[in-house]
């Protein structure tokens, strides 16, 4: 699917200040003073005296903002600048089935609890006002059939991010919204109007553009470009850093694993630099062995909770790991030496108890960290060598030496402070008119369909927010006529 709209374009011939272009389908039009311009794919939707947003980012909150905005203020002109494809992320996530948002967190309590940045701030009407059940009411009016499995991500019942892709476009194109891609804003000031004066490089083409306009949204993702606008309009970043990552592991028998799943551990991570203590540092659920150390959602969800500290140690630390998270210890002593009276006469590695649910890659690599051959018959085995396998079920510790990158998905924590913005209106507290959406702000979430879900619900926000004041001003502008 494409959609073609009409560039704008500055001849490098004509000074800065006196000549911009707009191209429309018949050809070229030469202004002879400095003003705003729009392209004709605009201007059908919006007369010259009407208001412009413009959206830096075309990714979730970007594409979702410009609609909510566009749905409530219909004589909004509204354009989006991409600078790589649209929806780039919807398309990869879940394994390019997109994982629209987490079903079982609707209570916005519960939800804020998923935030390792923005679990306090998101308690307050944030989730209130566009929630999961929300954003999966959207989908369907529009659409989308959806369905939640069992951990509580949602996907689309095709299993395909083309689906949701296909209908935030086709909304889009219905509602009027323009997009523009390969084309970045570079850098961003106000008149004293308090308008936005936006300059915009399409860098293949070398071709720079002037845009005036009366709201701007930032929903640029994790984008430096982002980060950079937000600064020259007077807001501080804080330094992003990486989030939701696997952990590389220290130990060359571990890498025997890999490929071997556990359906629930509980793993805890220990930091030289956290002397508090933080609950979140342990968490519960599927674990993976991969070639390089540990994966799956337990060790990407400690990831996040532990991103800064985990970045300042240079993504060193101690994991601990409980292999059977339902049995005490003395229970598995129990079942340990049970097994030994059964099975005497048979070999350690190719007898173990099934109630720990173990793989027999595995167990044989529990033997082998406590010193225990394989071929061992279990009637040679001291009991206390016994309760020693058991206290290595139930906290096996591994070092981490560093961290793997998650694929494509790629999230950080850091962005625009949260203080410099209210949650109730995605407005700036330091520059009226301007909005942020989504990842640039210092929000993210554990893995499951959050960080999707503050990227629907921002965007719905601030689009709710600047149609609300579109309307208003032109109302005023009614009675003022």
């Amino acid at each position: 699917m494409s959609f073609t709209f009409a560039p704008f374009f500055l001849l490098s011939r004509f000074p800065l200040e006196t000549a911009i272009i707009s191209r429309n389908f018949d050809g070229f039009l030469l202004l002879g003073r400095r003003r705003r311009f729009t392209a004709s794919s605009i201007s059908r939707a919006q007369q010259a005296n009407e208001p412009l947003l413009v959206v830096v980012g075309g990714g979730a909150a970007g594409i979702y903002g410009a609609i909510r905005a566009k749905t409530v203020a219909p004589d909004l002109g509204v354009l989006v600048i991409e600078k790589g494809k649209p929806l780039s992320k919807v398309k990869i996530s879940g394994g390019g089935r997109c994982n629209v948002t987490n079903g079982h967190c609707t209570d916005k309590m519960i939800l804020a609890e998923h935030y390792p940045r923005g679990n306090k701030e998101l308690r307050g009407s944030f989730f209130s006002v566009h929630g999961p059940l929300d954003t999966m009411s959207w989908f369907y009016d529009h659409g989308v059939e959806l369905k939640t499995e069992d951990d509580g991500r949602v996907f689309p019942v095709g299993n395909s991010s083309s689906s949701i892709i296909d209908c935030l476009m086709l909304e889009a194109k219905r509602r009027g919204v323009v997009l523009q891609t390969g084309k970045t804003v570079t850098t961003a000031s106000t008149n004293a109007g308090g308008k936005f004066l936006l300059k915009i490089e399409k860098r293949t083409i070398n071709m720079v553009e002037h845009v005036e306009s009366d709201y701007l949204l930032i929903a640029s993702g994790s984008s430096p470009q982002g980060y950079t606008l937000a600064s020259q309009l007077g807001h501080s970043i804080v330094d992003p850093v990486p989030s939701l990552f696997t952990f590389k592991i220290e130990d060359t028998q571990l890498a025997e694993l890999s490929g071997v799943t556990f359906s629930k551990v509980k793993a805890k991570l220990k930091l030289e630099s956290i002397g508090r203590h933080m609950p979140q540092l342990t968490q519960v659920g599927p674990m993976l062995v991969t070639h390089w150390g540990l994966s799956g959602p337990v060790i990407l969800r400690l990831s996040a909770w532990g991103a800064r500290d985990l970045f300042g140690s240079g993504y060193k630390g101690l994991l601990l790991v409980d292999f059977i998270p339902d049995c005490h210890v003395d229970e598995v002593k129990s079942i340990l030496i049970r097994h030994k009276d059964q099975f005497a006469k048979q070999k350690a590695l190719n007898s173990f108890p099934l109630e720990f649910g173990l793989v027999k890659r595995f167990w044989k690599y529990i033997l082998e960290r406590e010193g225990l051959s394989g071929d061992l018959l279990w009637a040679s085995i001291p009991n206390n060598s016994l309760v020693s396998v058991a206290s290595l079920l139930k906290q096996c510790s591994f070092r981490v030496v560093g961290k793997g990158q998650f694929k494509d998905e790629f999230v950080t924590a850091g962005g625009v402070p949260l203080s410099e913005v209210s949650l109730n209106t995605m407005e700036s507290r330091i520059q009226p008119h301007l909005f942020f959406a989504g990842e640039v702000l210092n929000i993210d979430g554990v893995t499951g369909g959050f960080n999707f879900q503050n990227a629907w619900s921002g965007g719905y926000i601030a689009g709710s927010s600047i149609g609300k004041l579109a309307l208003s001003a032109s109302l005023k502008e009614e009675a003022v006529s």
